[in-house]
């Protein structure tokens, strides 16, 4: 026998079409309740117990308290129990009674109400509201502002602006606060001019964004001074530098993954004729990837001897073929092997542009199960002049600038 709980339980579970049904102006009700009938048999076995439970759906139907779902019984006959009243049918008979019975009244109001107002400024919406009639009901609060923003994309798709920038009458963190909501619209909206590859907020919706920034020493004092008035540390935005094109023919790029005193090596290097340094950031190394006019420069990649490190470089050279390894080899692995740490584990991957040596160090690497990574701050700073020195075929490799 079902309980008056299990039927609002159960009438709960419609919520959603009723609400869509609201939008639609289709007739949801009347609309019956499933529940398990009852056989003489059971009448026979335990009378006192169902006649208790038909007593409480009773007293709780519509027939009672004046709202709710509607009983009805049907009158059969049985040669052990004789002449029975049956529970055949448990329905709600409106969508008013309905309402009243499960809580909903005053929020499906709420809903009727902004649902006519979005499809009255936005009708573009109407099947946007039909699937996703809960989102409506999450953002009951915002969609004054909401609106706004969706009206402004309709006129306006491809912005090209911060998004604090843009000129609409609400507060300015609003956007950044309600990015999921707003994504969801816009995407149905302006389809034809969302970039659907991006999955970041603002590159999706043709907006500008923060830049990653990237940092470099000027290791010429000559080049310091020509192009940035003798300043030879900054942070530039990356399109900034895929323009620079400075007058350099070395470019070192050390890796920045996970440890912040890797900076050290690299406010160290040397000073060195020619030359300029690029702090990486380990897997962001394809920030890089578009400044052309590495293309034809030296460069010289040094991160961790790990596998990680490995598969940076290989990236790496896939932009720049001609790109050098340094202190990346068995050499000073071995050399340093004391140092080493155990690393997070990885699968093994091809990596195409590693050199035979190179490849040789990765399979080596991988095959540890433990002191596999020996990170390239570990090196002593004197060992580290030197392999470069060696590298470059040079004797003095500088003091600093």
């Amino acid at each position: 026998m079902i309980s008056p709980d299990k039927i609002r339980e159960d009438a709960l579970r419609w919520y959603s079409d009723v609400l869509i049904a609201s939008v639609q102006q289709k007739p949801f009700f009347p609309k019956d309740i499933r529940f398990g009938k009852i056989k003489p048999s059971d009448t026979l076995k335990d009378f006192r117990t169902i006649q208790r439970e038909i007593d409480r759906l009773k007293q709780k139907s519509k027939d009672q308290i004046g709202y709710g779902y509607c009983i009805e019984f049907v009158r059969r006959k049985d040669h052990k129990i004789g002449e029975q009243s049956f529970l055949s049918r448990i329905f709600f008979d409106n969508v008013t009674d309905y309402l009243k019975f499960v809580g909903k009244g005053k929020e499906y109001e709420a809903f009727t109400s902004v649902t006519d107002r979005i499809l009255t400024e936005i009708p573009q919406l109407y099947t946007w509201i039909t699937k996703y009639p809960i989102k409506v009901l999450d953002n009951l609060d915002v969609w004054d502002d909401l609106i706004k923003v969706c009206k402004y994309f309709i006129q306006c798709p491809k912005p090209n602006m911060y998004v604090r920038e843009l000129p609409l009458d609400i507060s300015t963190k609003f956007i950044e606060d309600n990015k999921a909501i707003i994504r969801t619209l816009l995407d149905t909206l302006i389809e034809e001019h969302v970039r659907k590859e991006e999955t970041t907020f603002e590159k999706r919706f043709n907006l500008k964004v923060e830049e990653q920034r990237i940092r470099i020493r000027i290791l010429d004092k000559q080049i310091a001074q020509r192009c940035f008035n003798g300043v030879n540390d900054l942070s530039i935005p990356q399109s900034q530098l895929n323009g620079l094109n400075l007058p350099c023919g070395r470019v070192f790029i050390l890796e920045n993954r996970t440890n912040i005193s890797n900076v050290y090596n690299f406010l160290t290097l040397p000073a060195l004729n020619n030359s300029i340094a690029i702090f990486g950031k380990g897997f962001q190394i394809s920030l890089l990837k578009d400044a052309d006019w590495l293309s034809d420069k030296q460069i010289i990649y040094w991160g961790d001897i790990d596998v990680h490190g490995l598969q940076i470089l290989s990236q790496l050279r896939g932009y720049f073929p001609k790109t050098h390894s340094c202190l990346m080899d068995v050499e000073t692995f071995s050399k340093f092997k004391h140092l080493a740490v155990t690393g997070a584990k990885t699968d093994r991957i091809e990596l195409a542009n590693l050199s035979p040596e190179e490849n040789q160090l990765y399979t080596y690497l991988l095959g540890l199960e433990e002191n596999d990574r020996l990170e390239q701050e570990k090196i002593p700073h004197i060992y580290a002049l030197k392999k470069i020195a060696e590298l470059l075929e040079i004797s003095d490799i500088g003091s600093g600038l």
